[in-house]
């Protein structure tokens, strides 16, 4: 019998701990598949940012542009950073906008509440000049208002002689229909401001025009406690003196408007 030959033994193979990579890596593979089974993606912003990248970033369609400034994501150089940052700011513009909307809301009730005011003063002063004309008081008192306040204001020169704070004994009768004019609301807070004019005056009583429009303002006040129920503690007064003009200074016309006495009557919607 002849000998038989010897096969020849067959090719190395691989690497022993290519196997072990090779598990590894299936090991690996089987983590990140999990991983991703058990997360949640929140599918609107999904969409944003794929509508971003098919505008901008040519992944999904055809084009070279990057996200902003910088260096195209197709040559090859990522722009990562900037899509964390454009990422975040999905979330910021929606704070944005619940903020501007809550701004907006919040001027919406101030307007309205402007509005309200400007309302209640608006009647209240309908109903002085209707009591100011009964009592034939139309050419002796201006009347305007605002949304805090009723303003009645009285001519500087029908009240008082120049340079004096002592009320005219003509100008009484007067006093006591607006003293019965302000009882009706005594429960509001009422306030009393003196003016003159810039014309310097000195007198052995008063030294400038801020002390004359004082007195002129508490003239006033003390007229009204004598002669009406009205509640002091409800009635502010103070000097203006030349600070707050009305008309022109420079001519005698504009100067006489500015001697005034100015009662205001807030309501009560009124911020004071």
């Amino acid at each position: 019998m002849g000998k038989q030959r010897k096969e020849d033994p067959p090719p190395p193979g691989a690497p022993a701990w290519t196997a072990t990579f090779g598990d590894l890596m299936n090991l690996l593979l089987c983590f990140f598949v999990l991983l991703f089974s058990m997360s949640t993606i929140d599918a609107e912003a999904f969409e944003q940012l794929a509508a971003s990248f098919t505008k901008t970033i040519s992944i999904l369609s055809g084009g070279a542009t990057a996200i902003g400034e910088g260096v195209l994501i197709s040559s090859g150089v990522s722009q990562l950073n900037e899509l964390d940052e454009y990422i975040n700011s999905t979330g910021k513009m929606a704070e944005n906008d619940e903020e501007a909307e809550a701004v907006d809301e919040k001027q919406e009730i101030l307007d309205q509440l402007e509005a309200e005011k400007l309302k209640a003063s608006e009647e209240l002063a309908e109903k002085i000049a209707e009591a100011v004309n009964e009592n034939n008081l139309a050419g002796k008192i201006d009347i305007q208002f605002t949304s805090q306040y009723v303003q009645l204001t009285l001519n500087g020169a029908i009240l008082f002689d120049s340079g004096q704070a002592v009320l005219r004994n003509e100008i009484l009768p007067v006093m006591a229909n607006i003293g019965a004019i302000l009882e009706k609301y005594a429960a509001y807070t009422i306030e009393i401001e003196g003016h003159t004019d810039n014309v310097p005056m000195h007198s052995a009583k008063y030294a400038n025009n801020n002390e004359l429009s004082a007195a002129r303002a508490l003239a006033v006040f003390d007229y009204l406690l004598a002669n009406t129920s009205l509640d002091p503690a409800m009635i502010k007064t103070s000097g203006r003196g030349e600070y707050k003009p009305i008309a022109d200074n420079s001519t005698a016309e504009g100067r006489a408007k500015n001697r005034r006495v100015e009662i205001r009557i807030y309501h009560e919607l009124s911020d004071y």
